[in-house]
């Protein structure tokens, strides 16, 4: 049986993957992006029974972190994550809220901020953390080497990478961080983007034009 389980539950206008992951053996679990709409995250806590421990946050744009305080609230949790050079993009919400027309989310920052080579725990999964900078400067992604299983946010799609057209975006950076952190894991690898479906990281240097070998 695997350690690691997970349910995506895509929220808000944007659909953003949220993703609740949970260790088998012991039920203990972290929430990955909760980007709103909490009573459905927590309809799926409920469902499944897990204990969720901490919220981890891949990056600071709107769609990835507007129902995070609210669940950190109701579950009594910590914010962890994402690295510190994303700080302007939380201390920034209500203006990314009025920009997308979306309700008001205030600034926060989280309890922890996570860096390059740490690690994040739950009950007897660890995920690595990488930092993988161009979508936002801060951007990480978290892999577990046991499921070969990374979630990489906005930085990787299926067919396309992330977007760097906004405020501090770096599109050579981007393509730096996806060939240098994410293809040396391994072309089994499969990951949870931000949006849309789940990929490999084979199949996208095999077709993602890209990124293509």
């Amino acid at each position: 049986m695997k350690t690691l389980r997970y349910r995506i539950v895509p929220v808000t206008a944007f659909q953003q993957n949220c993703t609740v992951l949970w260790c088998a053996e012991t039920g203990k679990a972290v929430v990955v992006d909760p980007g709103g709409e909490v009573d459905k995250i927590l309809q799926v806590v409920a469902e499944t029974g897990i204990s969720p421990e901490q919220i981890l946050l891949t990056h600071g744009h709107l769609d990835h972190v507007g129902g995070s305080v609210e669940l950190a609230e109701r579950l009594g949790l910590d914010i962890v994550g994402p690295q510190q050079a994303d700080r302007v993009w939380l201390e920034a919400l209500p203006q990314q809220s009025q920009m997308f027309g979306a309700p008001l989310v205030a600034s926060f920052l989280p309890t922890r901020w996570l860096s390059a080579g740490d690690s994040v725990r739950f009950g007897q999964v660890q995920l690595q953390v990488y930092h993988c900078p161009g979508h936002t400067p801060g951007h990480l992604v978290f892999f577990e080497p046991a499921s070969r299983l990374a979630l990489v946010g906005d930085v990787l799609f299926a067919g396309s990478i992330g977007r760097t057209d906004f405020p501090m975006g770096n599109h050579q950076q981007l393509l730096r961080s996806i060939k240098e952190q994410l293809w040396p894991l391994g072309f089994d690898v499969a990951f949870i983007p931000g949006h849309g479906a789940m990929s490999t990281f084979g199949e996208e240097r095999r077709n993602n034009p890209f990124v293509a070998d």
